[in-house]
């Protein structure tokens, strides 16, 4: 293998992030893996969130992300070194601050005992949005976000070892914020950014108003 210049493919860490065994209440799927962008025709209708971990020498860190279906953006992420709901419940704060929604916005996610608790539902409420769970066990009803992670872990994660959570923070951070949203092409946009999408979607919109105005 030295000879060939082989190297050995080393195992990547796994960790479990989602707790479905649990008597909290849980949404039905109605997502339904409609995850087409042509299928969402507006930011902000169809939001999808998750967890996920990223070894560290000082221990796991553990990133939620909401992306918006219409535009594959991440629009609300937290870190935290605990799997707790105030994980999520950051991510969420973040998304709903940023982006404003109106009400009726459907909110996808798995059925773990985080996304399914009272206080997080609460939250949900209160921004008046839709509640839409996963199927048990089935990674493909949010196909999307695992994406997402997956792209990240091969592009940055994978390629690190991170000595602290902080230093993997801040890595992570800039690869979400100014990689990822703003400049990493995505086939199923046209093999445009997130960024980019969102304003020639808006642009279109600005257009057609102008043409129904001057008809």
């Amino acid at each position: 293998m030295r000879k060939a210049e082989l190297k050995v493919g080393k195992r990547r860490l796994f960790k479990a992030t989602t707790d479905s065994r649990h008597s909290l209440p849980v949404a039905k799927n109605l997502l339904n893996r409609q995850f087409a962008t042509a299928e969402i025709a507006q930011a902000d209708r169809v939001w999808a969130g998750d967890i996920t971990f990223i070894p560290t020498k000082e221990g796991w860190l553990y990133l939620a992300a909401i992306l918006d279906l219409h535009s594959r953006r991440v629009v609300g992420w937290q870190m935290a070194g605990s799997l707790e709901t105030p994980l999520i419940a950051g991510a969420l704060a973040m998304a709903v601050g940023q982006r404003r929604p109106q009400p009726g916005l459907l909110h996808h996610s798995d059925r773990g005992s985080q996304y399914a608790s009272g206080d997080y539902q609460a939250q949900l409420a209160k921004a008046h949005m839709i509640c839409s769970m996963s199927g048990k066990g089935d990674c493909w009803d949010n196909a999307p976000v695992e994406s997402f992670f997956s792209t990240m872990k091969r592009e940055l994660v994978h390629r690190q070892s991170y000595q602290t959570r902080t230093e993997a923070q801040t890595s992570i951070f800039e690869y979400i914020e100014v990689f990822y949203n703003r400049q990493r092409l995505h086939s199923a946009l046209g093999y445009r950014s997130p960024a980019e999408y969102e304003r020639q979607h808006r642009q279109r919109q600005q257009e057609q108003q102008q043409l129904l105005i001057a008809a």
